[in-house]
């Protein structure tokens, strides 16, 4: 839990502190051929680089009980090094060094380093534990490309709705609650502090002004921008406080200063367990997300080690150890025969899952398939985040 709410804060970061230079860009960069992927494996060569957050790659050293990297050093005789990140444009740029055999990636990293050729598709075919893994997390666009795999799901979680039981009544059931411009909680309402954020208007305005035309919250035009932007402008004036250190959050909830607003489900379980009068929904209109991915470098040559990597994070035993660590869902439910928290994190419910659009970065080629107008990028969110903070 300390370690998964660390890595949580540090993923809060990844938009504030990212300007995306996707200006123009689209998803037909030169990936490799998927008649090419690897197709038996061989002997392991003797190590792997991994680039990951904190907290994905943990040999006992912080926590003797969090290991999972002594048993697979054992198990292949490959040698693990490793190296965090604290953003994805980071480790976007650090792939693309050479470096290193594997990484694992967020949705809004994931698609540019398919888009640009820097991870290979994975046969999934080779790998023991693929089978295994719920199927609402395969082939989705974060992490397969051209109905490719490029690489393995490792967990999952939602942005979810927060609020003060003993405050806020009746109970939410909408993000209405949160952009209400006559919301009864004006100046304690809070938001995640982010570009990115910008997707959870977008998903408010698809299900409650489907005229806009939005059905895909990442993939905004000119004009379903500028209403999202509209919409985020009149919610500046409930806010009392923009977040992305879940300690000011988290503290936030316990003072009162912040009654309703924007969480994650570890943090819920963390003010509960301090028996903060709180609880969390995923509204009516669905949520924004996140779900990784391990991914194999393009030329990487230790790829035996690489896909024993990825398999040895899909086993159920590592996987429940580490999403655990991390505080999210497992990615399959063989996992959750390791945890015993798996029901407050909905692992398996594939119609929870089904309300989650997990983050991934808006690029100028619409990712709804739209081709007959362009899609704002990261830059053009960036930029009128700025313009709706003031």
């Amino acid at each position: 839990m300390r370690s998964a709410l660390t890595r949580r804060a540090g993923l809060a970061g990844i938009a504030v502190a990212s300007i995306v230079v996707l200006a123009g860009c689209g998803t037909g960069g030169t990936t490799p051929d998927a008649a090419n992927m690897l197709t038996e494996l061989g002997d392991y060569e003797g190590q792997v680089s991994i680039l990951a957050w904190p907290g994905y790659v943990e040999d006992g050293t912080n926590y003797p009980e969090y290991d999972w990297v002594s048993s697979f050093e054992k198990e292949t005789g490959c040698k693990v090094t490793a190296k965090t990140y604290g953003t994805s444009d980071e480790a976007v740029n650090l792939m693309k060094s050479g470096d290193y055999d594997v990484v694992a990636a967020s949705g809004d990293a994931s698609l540019r380093l398919m888009a640009a050729g820097d991870v290979q598709p994975v046969n999934v075919d080779l790998l023991k534990n693929y089978a295994g893994i719920y199927d609402f997390l395969k082939n989705q666009s974060h992490n397969s490309y051209n109905g490719v795999e490029y690489g393995v799901p490792h967990g999952y979680g939602a942005n979810l709705l927060q609020y003060r039981t003993d405050i806020v009544t009746p109970a939410p059931t909408s993000w209405g609650a949160v952009f209400d411009a006559n919301s009864p909680y004006k100046g304690k309402v809070t938001a995640y502090d982010s570009p990115i954020y910008i997707a959870d208007a977008a998903l408010y305005l698809m299900k409650t002004q489907p005229d806009l035309g939005i059905t895909n919250p990442y993939a905004l035009d000119a004009d379903q921008l500028a209403a999202a932007v509209d919409l985020l402008k009149t919610q500046r004036t409930l806010i009392g406080e923009y977040w992305s250190d879940y300690l000011v959050q988290a503290q936030s909830f316990t003072t009162g200063d912040s009654v309703i607003g924007t969480s994650w489900q570890v943090i819920v379980g963390m003010l509960q367990g301090e028996s903060a009068p709180v609880e969390a929904i995923l509204p009516e209109e669905g949520a924004t997300g996140w779900s990784d991915t391990w991914m194999i470098a393009s030329d990487t040559p230790n790829v035996n080690c690489a896909y024993a990597w990825l398999d040895h994070m899909a086993d159920p035993e590592t996987n429940a150890l580490a999403t655990g660590y991390f505080g999210e869902a497992p990615s399959s439910e063989a996992a959750c025969g390791f945890r015993e928290d798996c029901d407050a994190y909905h692992a398996g419910d594939a119609e929870y899952a089904s309300k989650i659009w997990y983050w991934t970065t808006p690029i100028a080629e619409c990712l709804d398939g739209r081709t007959d107008v362009q899609c704002t990028d990261y830059n053009a969110w960036t930029a009128a985040w700025q313009e709706i903070k003031g």
